[in-house]
């Protein structure tokens, strides 16, 4: 029988550390002397209680590592557990939001999506304000971890070809996981003061340079503006983009090079191959807004490094509203959506070395065609790729592109339109944030949708943050039986 105690445990520590960094807010709440710490004083006090209630309920069943059942457990229930208790600081709060929108606000927090039910964002309290920037950083380093540990071992979407780096954690995931995340955590926490730092040297205060380094940092994408980035000095967009470049590509190599492997970056054929996709979107986009639209040279070579970055990281941050530049760049950024980033990192999205795997696959079988005698195996950054990982890698795709055909279905059937149906779920499967059109587009937010679009997108959100596999297996009835 499956034992719950193990994942209750480490799921009742973490919702206790969530009840403490409400703190924070809190502390700025009651320097701002505007009379809204008590929601955050309630929301911690909640939060750590019941956390701490359930750690201890289950604190007997500790054991050293967890099997993949609950694993699997772990990895969902974590990202279900913690919105729960991040949307009280919003229901007790100055927003006084509905469960339903309180829900999806944290979900799209803690998973990094960025998508947003809150309009007025000039006028909240900084203790919000913060509070959506911690939930983005918080959820950003988390799914650094689970991407660097859990996945591999569960074999998810392709994951497990990562395992070659070093990580073998079979047996013994907490364990490991502890280790991982110790080293992550230095360079996720220096990146991120490194990003707020420049942000003040270049037209940001203080309280907004720290916010929107945690959004960054963690590609979330919340804003402490309606505005966006459009609120800030235009060069703020420069150093936004290089931030999020920093934050999309894997962070086991910041590892090797801190120990030494000055190359280890470069190396990696996902960094290579996301610098060349980089390149190319922003190529056509500036193009495009120069020579098509006949718009100045610097402010459309910003915008599209800014808006192309952003998107193809997931970060969702907007400096302009690109509906307008026509519909070729608006297909062009609803396809940019689908790219992603590096595995191991807070970007998310398909990621761009699935995307090589399966053209290596492609290129693999255009030459068994013209070659039948020959033999020929698919090969990803020198290494050449097992059937387990293609099989996964191929599934993955099927998967994504299914949920996302299914979630934008259901979307319309509640009453939206095709393209806020079809970029709401692709925006949520993908965890971007922004979608397309007049109502969820970058000038917008989803306040507006009925309860169950919000409810639709609030779980398309979780499905595709957790990879969508490590999701769906719990759902089979095999999984149980195991």
């Amino acid at each position: 029988m499956l034992d719950f105690r193990p994942v209750g445990y480490v799921i009742g520590l973490l919702v206790m550390i969530l009840g403490i960094a409400m703190l924070l807010p809190l502390l700025v709440d009651i320097a701002e002397a505007r009379g809204h710490w008590p929601a955050f004083l309630q929301s911690a006090l909640l939060t750590m209680l019941i956390g701490g209630m359930i750690a201890l309920a289950c604190s007997n069943g500790v054991k050293s590592g967890l099997n993949i059942q609950q694993t699997f457990l772990l990895t969902t229930g974590v990202w279900l557990a913690l919105p729960l208790f991040g949307a009280l600081p919003f229901m007790f709060g100055a927003t006084e939001l509905r469960f339903i929108d309180a829900f999806f606000e944290a979900m799209s927090g803690l998973t990094t999506t960025g998508a947003t039910v809150i309009t007025g964002l000039d006028d909240l309290p900084k203790g919000l304000l913060l509070w959506r920037g911690l939930m983005q950083w918080i959820g950003g380093v988390g799914i650094i971890v689970v991407a660097m540990v859990f996945l591999p071992e569960l074999r998810v979407g392709g994951m497990q070809i990562f395992r070659a780096e070093g990580f073998d954690t079979m047996g013994k995931i907490l364990p490991r996981a502890t280790t991982i995340a110790s080293q992550v955590s230095y360079i996720y926490i220096g990146i991120t003061l490194a990003c707020a730092v420049c942000y003040m040297v270049f037209g940001m205060n203080a309280f907004d340079a720290t916010v929107h380094s945690m959004t960054t940092v963690a590609t979330g994408g919340f804003a402490n503006y309606d505005a966006s980035f459009g609120a800030f000095p235009a060069a703020t967009e420069y150093v936004a983009s290089v931030f999020m470049i920093l934050a999309a590509l894997p962070f086991v190599r910041y590892v090797q090079l801190l120990n030494g492997n000055s190359l280890a970056v470069w190396h990696d054929a996902q960094v290579r191959g996301f610098f060349k996709t980089i390149g190319i979107l922003v190529l056509i986009c500036a193009g495009v807004l120069i020579f098509a639209q006949d718009r100045a040279f610097e402010p459309a070579l910003r915008q599209a490094i800014f808006n192309i970055i952003s998107i193809v990281s997931g970060t969702g941050y907007a400096s302009a509203d690109y509906m307008l530049w026509g519909s070729f760049l608006i297909a062009l950024f609803f396809f940019a959506g689908l790219i992603g980033g590096c595995a191991g990192s807070t970007a998310c999205s398909i990621k761009i070395f699935r995307y090589q795997i399966l053209f290596a696959s492609i290129r693999t079988q255009m030459r068994r065609i013209h070659s039948p005698n020959g033999i020929f195996t698919p090969r990803f950054d020198g290494r050449a790729v097992s059937e387990d990982v293609l099989s996964s890698v191929m599934s993955f795709f099927v998967f994504f592109m299914v949920t996302m055909g299914l979630l934008a279905v259901a979307l319309s059937m509640t009453g939206l339109d095709l393209v806020t149906a079809l970029s709401g779920a692709a925006s949520a499967l993908a965890n971007i944030g922004p979608g397309l059109g007049p109502e969820i587009g970058p000038a917008g937010n989803y306040a507006g949708l009925n309860d169950t679009a919000k409810w639709l997108l609030a779980v398309g959100m979780l499905i595709g943050r957790l990879e969508l596999m490590a999701v769906y297996a719990i759902l089979t009835v095999g999984f149980w039986r195991a």
